[in-house]
């Protein structure tokens, strides 16, 4: 399912939302543990799991991005900058089941918003079959990339008009 996306003044909310039959303790590593954040997101560094702690993200020339924690609750929140925005990741129990919902807050739509959302949707994807056991070598990730692209472009368009 795409994600949710509202209009805000210069920017927007996009609201993905996944249900997991997994329990917290076993979702949150996958958002926080060096050593599986690269099965999902190679870039993506853990300095310091506290508030106020850092994320580094690899530019890949070198360079550092740092990010900034600005919330924690261990096995249910995560929210840190990223760039002008915020990312914040969020695990709650429904029913049996827990939803992994992700909260990207964009203040400026530009020409790569839409990338970027579908990458996180790509991200999410593979953090499924991550969870359940799921090889995702057989998967490609450009592809799933490709196709989420085009249908995140075309809203984002019409809600930027």
């Amino acid at each position: 399912m795409l994600a949710d996306i509202i209009k805000k003044d210069t920017g927007c909310i996009v609201r993905f939302e996944r249900m997991l039959n997994h329990s917290a303790e076993e979702i949150w590593p996958w958002l926080t543990e060096n050593e599986r954040l690269p099965q999902w997101f190679p870039e993506l560094r853990i300095e310091t799991l506290q508030k106020g702690g850092r994320i580094k993200f690899d530019m890949g020339d070198g360079s550092f991005e740092e990010m900034v924690i600005l919330d924690l609750e261990i096995f249910s929140m995560l929210e840190f900058t990223w760039g002008e925005d915020t990312v914040r990741f969020e695990i709650t129990k429904k029913d049996k089941d827990h939803q992994l919902t992700l909260i990207e807050n964009i203040n400026k739509i530009t020409n790569h918003t839409a990338k970027d959302v579908a990458g996180w949707h790509v991200c999410l994807d593979v953090i499924e079959h991550l969870l359940n056991g799921e090889g995702i070598q057989s998967v490609s990730r450009m592809d799933l990339w490709k196709t989420y692209y085009g249908q995140y472009d075309q809203k984002i368009t019409e809600i930027s008009g």
